[in-house]
């Protein structure tokens, strides 16, 4: 039985150094819990010779991934270099070398999560990556422990930090979302480039793991109906607040008779549901089951060190395991075929901001239109427009299809007397 594992970690920045610092600084605790020392001997950095503030010298920095994939001495890789295809193709390389895989990169899992899954079995490796949704909220690990005995009907949480950052000081502050951007960038909470958190794909990407892990489904991110916060007004937020609600990007994945369906778009929670006190750039999911009911997973969904204690405690898992000779063996096939829920069938309640013509017959042409479709309303609001002719309207809807809405607004943007549809959301609960 092994009395020392030897760690190779693929990147040294904010994560890897954070693993780096729980690994020293819990080394006693980690022992402890596992039976067995852990070393890192080498770190696949892009330029060796930056000095770098570590608690060991006994690290290699090496800018070849080779010297950490090849090297038969190390028996497990960290991975918190991110990066998809290039990655993808080391960490294969790796597991046909016998290499047991911790990782924190959504975008690779989400993309060629079932690849790796089935070399890693080949191989009898194992493969964790709770640090890939949720920073450091112990979600996958409950999905698949915790609640593996129940029946999980639907999903729903804020799992981007940044969006979720820049919906709160719009909220709070009532500041307009360029500014707030520009000060998440400021920050460190926002990308130089934040398409990937402002425009839904990264949620997408953590709810396409989530979906896959709790309804046993082979689901494709090329499935999820993705809709950003680039949209969102001050005036939304107002009316929101006044009809009741509050507007978070919120992840939603649910699964019935009919099928599963998964989106991440801009979505009005009442203002006493708990997501909607999550704020700044903590995270949330919600998780219904038949036997649990409703259940909650909160904390710090980014971070140095609440990442870096995920990928640890995934660490520590592939410890316990090859100890106990049983590599290999926890990934399950998902028991079901993958069944995407069609839009008739996607039922939501709707949001909608539009600006019409102040005149005698509009709302009649309007109720028409949703009359034909069988839409029918929760709540209407009607104000005075900036321009004297026109008025504007907030309505929160009943149920309605995906489908039948859709053809509802296409009718409705060919009236006359409807100048714009401003805004669009969903919209959860409520009465």
């Amino acid at each position: 039985m092994k009395q020392t594992i030897t760690v190779g970690l693929l990147g040294l920045g904010t994560v890897g150094s954070g693993v780096v610092e729980i690994l020293h600084d819990h080394k006693e605790r980690i022992q402890h819990k596992t039976g067995c020392d852990v070393t890192i001997k080498a770190a696949l950095v892009n330029d060796p010779s930056k000095k770098r503030e570590l608690p060991t010298s006994s690290t290699l920095l090496t800018d070849r991934h080779e010297d950490i994939t090849n090297d038969p001495d190390i028996d497990v890789i960290v991975e918190v270099m991110g990066g998809i295809d290039h990655t993808f193709t080391i960490l294969m390389k790796a597991i046909k070398n016998g290499k047991h895989i911790v990782t924190a990169n959504k975008d690779l899992i989400a993309k060629h999560g079932a690849e790796l899954f089935e070399a890693c079995q080949e191989n009898k490796c194992d493969l964790f990556y709770e640090a890939s949704v949720a920073g450091g909220i112990p979600v996958i690990r409950s999905i698949m422990d915790g609640l593996s005995s129940d029946r999980i009907t639907k999903m729903m949480g804020i799992v981007n930090g940044t969006t979720n950052y820049i919906m709160t000081k719009m909220a709070q502050e009532g500041v307009d979302f360029d500014s707030v951007l520009k000060e998440a960038q400021d920050l460190g909470f926002a990308e130089a480039d934040p398409t990937a958190d402002v425009d839904g794909l990264d949620a997408a990407r953590k709810m396409t793991i989530l979906s896959i892990l709790g309804f046993s489904m082979p689901y494709q991110l090329e499935d999820v109906d993705v809709k950003g916060i680039r949209g969102i007004s001050l005036e939304d937020i107002k009316y929101a607040e006044e009809l009741g609600y509050r507007i978070k990007l919120i992840g939603i994945a649910e699964n019935d008779e009919s099928g599963v369906s998964v989106s991440v778009e801009p979505t009005l929670l009442p203002i006493h549901h708990p997501l909607s006190s999550v704020n700044d750039e903590y995270n949330a999911v919600y998780v219904y089951g038949d036997a649990i009911g409703e259940t909650m997973f909160y904390g710090p969904g980014a971070g140095k060190l609440p990442t870096a204690t995920a990928v640890v405690s995934d660490l520590i898992a592939v410890l316990k395991n090859i100890r106990l000779g049983t590599t290999g063996t926890a990934y399950v096939q998902p028991q079901f075929p993958t069944q995407v829920k069609a839009k008739q069938q996607q039922w939501t309640k709707k949001y909608l901001r539009l600006q019409v013509q102040d005149q005698p017959g509009t709302l009649n042409e309007m109720t028409h239109i949703f009359a034909e479709y069988g839409i029918s309303f929760d709540q209407i609001i009607q104000r005075s427009s900036e321009k004297e002719d026109q008025r504007e309207i907030m309505m929160v809807t009943h149920q309605v299809s995906e489908e039948d809405f859709e053809k509802a607004r296409q009718d409705l943007e060919g009236l006359a007397s409807v100048k714009s549809i401003d805004s669009i959301f969903r919209v959860e609960g409520g009465s």
